[in-house]
């Protein structure tokens, strides 16, 4: 890394301080830093693309944009000249949660950059359900330090579902309150407890009171097909976006109750392409459309891209280019009252912009943030210092005992022979989950799985105080064929363990396993441990480079499929099966939950 530069300042200088400079420079008074000539300017205002344009950039931020700012340069101006390549605004992802990329914000950072993506609006939900309050602060101050803008959103849910699950912290409308003073906070995370809206409960609507009135943004997230009533007064409540539509009529439903859209390509969500028939095929007005990834896990980020591999995906689903970028960037600028500062290559705002080659194909040649040149090629060509996350950030998988096979037996009714049992169905590409139903043998008085019909053992267990409270249940869907177990202290949102198998020993030892390294990710066959992507901050993040977890994270996917997993991002889909708060059916330290009621239900039927 020594032949990279240091980054750039993490600060820009705010508007106020430098607009007689900006304006002396388009005026010719004053020399330019940078000036881009011959480009092709991707006006997302006007929705035009204009040949023949120059920039001029000076203390970071855009000062001149015009047909020949030859008037701007000086003695000590970098001219770069763009042979007619498209000069496209910085990509802005919306809603996403930096933990799912198993990396820390500055190893994120690393691996997106690279993709185009200059501004990030992150949610730590993760983080705030182990550590609360102070793991939030950790990520807001590392945020703060990166080169690039990464915003934070208050997480607004921890615990996701109070009464249905326990997470390793609690935040209250006091702690939002706080987090509004802090210089970084954009708004209040998705708001994922929609009944708790509809219902006004005191929590979540003083949530959402102090972010209205900080002048912040609140986020949404409607993890429901019911668009009667319940939408109507989780809207009334003030949710002002959601990224859970994952049908055009829940787009449009959003945007006529005066939401954003929000579209979202992540590793494992596919919810673009069918609600982009809204603009497409339906005439909706796209200016409330906004993309985003949700959840990116660090291969994805570095064999595939980031925002760029969203772009990309939206135009090849029927979109025009201008209209596919305006999605990602003034859109989502305007949505976080950041208009004024990115967004768009407009004077005044941050010199955050790319040089693309391939407008349609998103062939990123070079990134540049706050008027600094990060990456070109595909390569990052600055440096950004690892942060350092304190002691009170690891060693967070307290099991209270070392777990044994008999720990997952599941005991029959008294003299049954059979059962018929509630079953978690993952689905394939999509958050929410089947609630299955079927009919399983019983030997020796415990009930046993049906690998034939793909129906294999889940099990949540507590980590956060060491209660060595074990929740037994099962799951189909992953298609495994050999004796394996995978187990993850990444189990959204409460973040205890999941482990899913095949076989009860090979249960046992991968959660113990990750009791040892502190958290991450493992999978087990036949008594040998396959792949373990070790993830010690707060079993949610690694403290290594995003390419070395990209590695061990291709290594887990290609062991998965060895046993028999076929799905396209089996972990992401292993993540999330204790979310109780996207329908249909969940396991949790309290039990199997129905969402669709938010109920406690039997494994029994």
């Amino acid at each position: 890394m020594t032949d990279m530069k240091p980054a750039s300042a993490a600060k820009p200088r705010p508007w106020t301080e430098v607009a007689t400079h900006l304006v002396d420079v388009a005026m010719g008074r004053k020399p330019a830093d940078l000036v881009i000539r011959n480009g092709r300017w991707v006006n997302v205002h006007s929705g035009e693309i204009i040949p023949g344009t120059d920039i001029a950039i000076v203390a970071g931020r855009f000062a001149y944009c015009g047909p020949n700012a030859g008037h701007a340069i000086g003695q000590g101006t970098k001219v770069v000249d763009a042979g007619g390549r498209y000069l496209v605004p910085g990509l802005c992802d919306a809603h996403m949660h930096v933990e799912s990329g198993m990396v820390t914000v500055t190893e994120f950072c690393r691996a997106v950059i690279p993709h185009g993506t200059t501004s990030m609006f992150i949610d730590p939900h993760e983080i705030a359900n182990v550590l609360g309050l102070p793991g939030v602060r950790l990520m807001h101050d590392e945020a703060v330090a990166m080169p690039i803008n990464v915003h934070v959103q208050m997480p607004s849910c921890v615990p996701s579902a109070p009464g249905l699950e326990h997470a390793g912290a609690e935040l209250t409308v006091a702690d939002v309150a706080e987090a509004m003073t802090w210089e970084n906070i954009i708004g209040l995370g998705e708001v994922m407890n929609f009944p708790g809206v509809a219902a006004n409960d005191p929590v979540m609507s003083g949530e959402i009171a102090e972010t209205v009135k900080a002048g912040k943004t609140v986020g949404g997230h409607y993890a429901s097909r019911d668009l009667g009533l319940p939408f109507h007064g989780y809207v009334a409540g003030g949710a002002e976006d959601d990224h859970e539509g994952t049908r055009a009529e829940d787009a449009i439903a959003r945007v006529r109750q005066g939401m954003k859209a929000m579209l979202r390509l992540g590793s494992a969500w596919y919810d673009v392409a069918a609600q982009i028939k809204a603009v497409t095929e339906g005439g909706i007005d796209p200016r409330n459309f906004i993309l985003c990834t949700d959840d990116s896990h660090s291969g994805t980020l570095v064999h595939e891209g980031h925002m760029d591999r969203v772009v990309r995906h939206a135009i090849s689903q029927g979109l025009k280019p201008v209209t596919a970028i305006q999605m990602a960037t003034l859109n989502t600028a305007q949505h976080f009252r950041l208009e004024r500062e990115i967004g768009s290559i407009a004077p005044g705002r941050l010199a955050d912009f790319l040089i693309v080659s391939d407008l349609a194909r998103m062939s990123i040649d070079e990134v540049y943030g706050r008027g600094v040149r990060l990456a070109k090629g595909g390569k990052l060509e600055i440096d950004i210092p690892a942060y350092d996350y304190p002691p009170t950030a690891k060693n967070t998988v307290k099991l209270g005992k070392r777990l044994k096979a008999a720990d997952f037996d599941i005991a029959a009714p008294q003299g049954a022979n059979e059962v018929r049992a509630r079953v978690i169905g993952v689905i394939e590409n999509q958050a929410p989950t089947r609630a299955l139903e079927a009919d399983l043998p019983v030997e020796d008085g415990l009930v046993a799985m049906d690998r034939r019909n793909d129906i294999c053992q889940i099990a949540l267990v507590e980590r956060h105080r060491g209660t060595g409270g074990v929740t037994n249940a099962f799951v189909s869907g992953f298609g495994y064929v050999e004796d394996c177990a995978m187990a993850s202290s990444v189990a959204h949102d409460a973040h205890h363990i999941i482990v899913v198998g095949t076989n009860k020993e090979d249960m046992a030892l991968a959660v113990n396993r990750l009791s040892e390294v502190g958290g991450g990710v493992v999978l087990y066959s036949k008594g040998k441990e396959l792949a373990l992507v070790e993830m010690p901050i707060a079993g949610l993040m690694s403290d290594e480079r995003a390419e070395i977890v990209a590695a061990k994270a291709e290594q887990l996917t290609e062991a998965m499929r060895k046993v028999g997993c076929s799905l396209n991002n089996a972990y992401m889909q292993h993540s999330l099966l204790a979310l109780v708060v996207i329908p249909e059916l969940r396991i949790s330290d309290v039990g199997l939950v129905d969402v669709t009621t938010f109920q406690k239900v039997d494994l029994f039927v």
